[in-house]
């Protein structure tokens, strides 16, 4: 199957959460099946895997009202966007696209990486479910990763189109840490620092922990980082590393207590399988996605209650209970994978082929002038 797959989301410098999403199952795909990516910036190549790919414009850029011409001519099988804002109009081919979640649904501040007009429309386009479900629709299958989000789509009636899962994974090549080195008391925060992620509640929590370090690992704004360190406790504690590479945050699993994440709303929450296919331990806020994910390996705690997080920090203190949480995490860790990811993807592929096929044939036939209709 000839799959064309919408890399212009892939970041140049390093990856994000979606960026590493799509990366992950181009490579999977590639073994099994025909693969060319869509690129805008040929710096994005340095983090894709090493397939064929095709120079077309940005998703941001007008151009992309257009973009559907240029696609029929490259004669795909079946295009799949990672995200739900691909330009379809006049397309000639099946079409997978994907929601993540609803996050900015209640938290309507845009990413700050966008250009200040797309920040504009990021929140009026935020304001109501009728837009999102205008962009769905011009799917024949649409992909989410998480039960979670799906049952938020069925709940909000976002799409009349099947909806299908296509879950997230950890890296192959992640580390596993001997569970019987030594450890340091450090914590490890893996995410960005917009408000509901609430580092806040994390921070707060350093004050009933001495002689532990919080390491926050992304790049963060002088502004905020001045918030955050006016909630630290007097004798520090918290370290900013305004951004790592793989090696770097690997190396501070294979160290760590413990991951640490309070967000009070999630997509899917990669961090944690990343955590847990290491060995290294995950406390949790206790929502629904970060259950579905962690299952019965994490340690969930209440979101608003810092002391809360620093119990759970101190039952790790325990060797047999932090080897216990070693363990689970492991187990759950392996229970996901991008090959199973890419077979997920692959079906909903044949589905939006059938799907495709099925809407051309039900179009109404409108008869020449003078001919009489059948």
């Amino acid at each position: 199957m000839r799959i064309l797959f919408d890399a212009r989301f892939t970041r140049t410098d390093h990856h994000d959460g979606i960026s590493r999403y799509g990366a992950s199952l181009i490579a999977a795909l590639a073994s099994t099946d025909d693969v060319v990516m869509l690129v805008s910036d040929r710096r994005q190549l340095t983090l894709l895997p090493e397939v064929p790919h095709v120079l077309i414009n940005s998703p941001l850029s007008p151009a992309e009202l257009f973009v559907a011409a240029r696609i029929n001519r490259l004669e795909p099988d079946v295009v799949v966007c990672p995200m739900q804002t691909m330009g379809s109009w006049g397309r000639r081919y099946p079409l997978v696209l994907t929601l993540h979640d609803l996050i900015y649904y209640q938290n309507p501040t845009p990413p700050s990486f966008l250009p200040l007009p797309v920040r504009a429309l990021w929140r009026l386009y935020h304001l109501a479910y009728w837009p999102q479900r205008l962009l769905l629709d011009r799917a024949d299958v649409v992909a989410t990763i998480s039960a979670t989000t799906a049952d938020l789509m069925r709940r909000y009636r976002l799409t009349r189109r099947p909806v299908v899962l296509v879950g997230n994974a950890p890296r192959s090549t992640s580390r596993r840490r001997d569970p019987d080195a030594a450890r340091s008391p450090s914590l490890l925060y893996m995410g960005s620092f917009m408000p509901y992620k609430n580092v806040e509640t994390i921070v707060r929590a350093m004050a009933s922990l001495p002689g532990h370090t919080l390491h926050m690992l992304s790049r963060i704004s002088p502004d905020r980082r001045a918030e955050l360190e006016a909630l630290s406790p007097a004798a520090g504690g918290v370290v900013f590393h305004d951004g790592v590479t793989d090696t770097e945050y690997e190396d501070l699993l294979a160290h760590s207590t413990a991951l640490v994440t309070l967000s009070r709303a999630e997509g899917y929450g990669l961090p944690l399988i990343e955590a847990m296919a290491t060995g290294t331990p995950v406390i949790a806020s206790d929502i629904p996605i970060f259950r579905e994910v962690g299952g019965t390996a994490a340690l969930f705690v209440d979101p608003d209650d810092p002391a809360a997080l620093a119990d759970a920090v101190l039952s790790l203190e325990d060797p047999t209970r932090w080897a216990e949480a070693s363990r689970a995490g492991l187990e759950r860790a392996a229970t996901y994978s991008w090959a199973e990811s890419a077979g997920q993807l692959r079906e909903a592929c044949l589905r939006a082929v059938g799907e495709f096929a099925q809407r051309r044939t039900r179009r109404p036939f409108h008869a020449p002038s003078g001919v009489p209709r059948a």
